[in-house]
């Protein structure tokens, strides 16, 4: 189910100048930029803008710090023209410095913080909440009878199944939501009322659409444009280096026998794409199984979007200590997490090839026979048997 065809209108200023990055946010920024007889080149160059460039750099810069998002609290008074304009441009001239990067890794890291950022008010504008949700899902209702905490929203399955994949946790998955005629209850959980799991839902949609509507912008954005933001892209590529300038090194040799699914989740992880709970739940598992440490396989982790060390370490330490096994072909098929179509590799397109740990295997027994290397130990090579059995 793609974003809804029709929007509904928001006619409050203010309310668009808060989420700024909606759909109907286009349109919304350039009467802001005709209402005050403001250029693209003013907003790069005018010494009057200057707050609106330092909001706008401010809100790049704690996506790019904190990766758990922008501060939500940091916020401008939108009860007057001046907090509009400068809280609504700030978000533009912060989207034009992504844009003019052509860094993917930086995109995601903004969009992120914004994504966050937007679930963090959804969550808790009770007063606009239905108004902004049908802004991303098709529709939404909710339980008359509550109010406040005790409400409870209902969405359309055909959402719910799109975008739930894409969330770790056992609530995402449909088999534990209740669903009534084709609408999916999103009842509390984990310490968050309707309101807020909804949010969280919908900031999927959000980061979608984020990223969507900026890589376009790239696309078409020239380079004579893009070297006006020389400046503010030079900082902010430099410190989002630091901070991942601690990437774990990888040997060739080791890399070389990777499968395609392993190397793929690793790839997205580290050029901070998010990846979903399934591709996340087999990269820590298939680390386990080919005798990663764990603080090897949290070095995976580091770069993904949504990266907390706190959370990444308890969550790999479950997975070793229950000793996961990684999933098999046929349940990463289904969970869109194999990369591979007929004809990309000629081992996968063996038919007995049915799980990962025996793609390792075979590059394995093959280096072993060319060159003397080691194969993978045998206690792995048994576990391929119980997941070929589950999947």
């Amino acid at each position: 189910m793609p974003m809804p065809l029709t929007k509904p209108s928001i006619e409050n200023d203010a309310l668009m100048a808060r989420y700024p990055f909606l759909p109907q946010g286009n349109e919304f920024l350039k009467s802001i930029l005709n209402k005050n007889g403001i250029t693209v080149d003013d907003l790069i160059e005018e010494p009057w803008l200057e707050e609106v460039r330092a909001r706008g750099r401010v809100r790049l810069l704690e996506s790019v710090m904190h990766k758990e998002g922008v501060d939500a609290a940091t916020t401008i008074d939108l009860s007057s023209d001046l907090g509009k304009m400068t809280e609504s441009l700030s978000f533009l001239y912060a989207m034009f410095v992504v844009c003019a990067s052509f860094n993917e890794r930086l995109l995601s890291r903004w969009v992120e913080g914004e994504a966050s950022r937007a679930d963090q008010l959804f969550g808790m504008d009770e007063e606009n909440f239905i108004l902004l949700a049908k802004s991303y899902l098709s529709d939404i209702k909710k339980n008359q009878n509550g109010h406040g905490e005790n409400m409870t929203y209902w969405i359309p399955m055909s959402d719910f199944i799109e975008l739930c994949p894409r969330i770790s946790g056992n609530y995402w998955r449909l088999i534990n939501r209740p669903v009534e005629n084709g609408w999916v209850c999103m009842d509390p959980g984990s310490g968050e009322t309707s309101q807020q799991r909804t949010s969280r839902l919908i900031k999927e949609r959000i980061r979608e659409d984020l990223t969507n509507s900026c890589l376009e912008r790239m696309n078409k954005m020239d380079d004579s444009f893009a070297e006006l933001f020389s400046d503010p892209v030079e900082r902010v590529s430099k410190l989002l280096s630091e901070q991942v300038k601690d990437e774990m090194p990888m040997t060739a040799a080791v890399r070389d026998d990777w499968p395609p699914c392993f190397e793929s989740a690793v790839a997205e992880l580290n050029q901070g794409i998010n990846v979903n709970h399934t591709g996340r739940l087999f990269l820590a598992s298939m680390s386990l199984a080919m005798g990663l440490s764990q603080e090897q396989t949290c070095g995976f982790f580091v770069n993904a979007p949504d990266y907390s060390a706190d959370t990444t370490t308890y969550q790999i330490n479950q997975i070793f200590e229950r000793k996961y096994t990684p999933h098999g072909c046929a349940a990463l098929k289904t969970g869109a997490r194999c990369p591979v179509s007929p004809g990309d590799d000629r081992l996968c397109d063996q038919e007995w090839l049915t799980h990962p740990l025996k793609y390792l295997k075979a590059k394995q027994r093959r280096r072993f026979q060319d060159s003397g290397g080691t194969v993978i130990t045998e206690e792995s090579s048994n576990n391929i048997s119980k997941e070929d059995n589950s999947s």
